[in-house]
């Protein structure tokens, strides 16, 4: 096998404990974050700012950091990708339970690659069991809790929405502080509400300029002084979560490994999937291990590498159900180094543009902030 894969530590908080610990703070029930009693919440998403992003930029997020402390972070799912953290935060369940494996991802029935973020019509999934796990705004219902996304408009009937969110009401606003001022709005107009609002400029300016840009700073200060915002306008008994889907590396041109028609990595392999970071490789019938054993012998010294097995056995995707897992390629690759795997026979170059990127188990992509404000603030 690889490399050895990263240690899980004995303490840390998982991405899929926050909102069901939310939800308990509002209806009377223990938790584990030890979070106060409040009648209301307000998780706030700030996509790709992971706790390492914004520990180097501290001075550019002032409001952000002074409220945080040292221990104050939690892990993101496997793969670190959007589709499956966000689903995982929304259903408190592992990729491995609720079925948002990647970015990208075979379907067995088909074969088809369907893009699990932004494909769902056109690639035709059915967000309404291809997405296997219950939402928490579902499962709250019963103990009289309301829930709230605020987001952009765009993402309102969205399949991904339609798949991570349901049961919950849409609000739209077209910038972070407006989206802010409709949660805070939402979250005091009635008890028990639950209010998921999200932000994906950071995300978008790290991807596209990378995150060590002046785009990014720019869009983390917006962010911070949003936050700063929501803060001041809450009453204290509304209890806000500030937290991450992933972090963010930046992968410079020279880190681009290009996979070309006569590459011996593409032997045996019938279809990639995932992200450039993470990729899930499909083998031809009678070729996984030869597929795995041309791949570990080339980039294990930058990737793990592992078999579907090995990596379900590790519990890298949490408990598998079986319908999820021909949905996990035979082969994974993860990146460890500042590199990022292309496929360069296909004509569409749009994705090596980007700079930002995440989808491994690098502690920058997958230690996220987790900031307690309002009626969660600790003295």
């Amino acid at each position: 096998m690889s490399p050895m894969l990263p240690a899980e530590p004995a303490h840390a908080r998982s991405l899929t404990a926050l909102v069901p610990d939310a939800i308990a703070s509002m209806t009377g029930s223990p938790t584990r974050l030890g979070l106060a009693p409040v009648r209301s919440v307000v998780v706030v998403v700030i996509d790709g700012l992971g706790a390492a992003n914004l520990a180097a930029r501290a001075g550019h997020a002032r409001f952000l950091t002074g409220a945080m402390r040292r221990k104050d972070v939690a892990r993101s799912v496997f793969p670190t990708t959007t589709a499956a953290a966000l689903t995982s935060l929304m259903t408190g369940d592992d990729p491995g339970r609720h079925g948002i494996v990647g970015y990208r991802v075979r379907v067995p029935e088909t074969g088809f690659l369907a893009n699990q973020l932004s494909g769902w019509d056109h690639d035709g999934l059915d967000p309404a069991t291809w997405q296997r796990s219950p939402t928490l705004f579902e499962t709250s219902v019963a103990e009289g809790v309301r829930g709230v996304v605020v987001s952009r408009e765009e993402y309102r009937d969205s399949g991904f929405t339609r798949a991570a969110f349901r049961g919950s009401s849409f609000r739209s606003a077209d910038s972070f502080a407006d989206r802010l001022a409709l949660a805070a709005e939402s979250a005091s107009a009635d008890d028990r509400t639950l209010v998921y609002a999200y932000a994906p400029e950071l995300d978008s300016a790290g991807h596209r300029h990378g995150w060590e840009s002046d785009d990014w700073l720019h869009a983390l200060e917006e962010a911070d002084a949003a936050v700063r915002g929501l803060a001041a306008a809450l009453p204290a008994d509304i209890g806000v979560l500030v937290t991450a889907d992933h972090g963010m590396v930046d992968v410079a041109r020279t880190g681009h490994v290009l996979l070309g028609e006569d590459d011996p990595l593409v032997s045996g392999v019938a279809a990639i999937g995932g992200e450039p970071r993470m990729l899930h490789l499909y083998a031809e019938p009678g070729e996984e291990a030869r597929v795995l054993e041309r791949w570990r012998a080339a980039e294990s010294g930058r990737s793990w590498v592992m078999s579907r097995e090995e990596a379900v056995g590790a519990g890298l995707f949490g408990i598998v159900a079986p319908e999820v897992f021909p949905r996990i390629g035979d082969v994974l690759v993860a990146a460890r180094a500042r590199i990022a795997y292309y496929d360069d026979r296909l004509s569409d170059k749009a994705s090596q543009r980007m700079i930002g990127q995440h989808g491994s188990l690098t502690s920058e992509e997958r230690i996220v902030p987790l900031i307690r404000l309002g009626g969660y603030a600790r003295d």
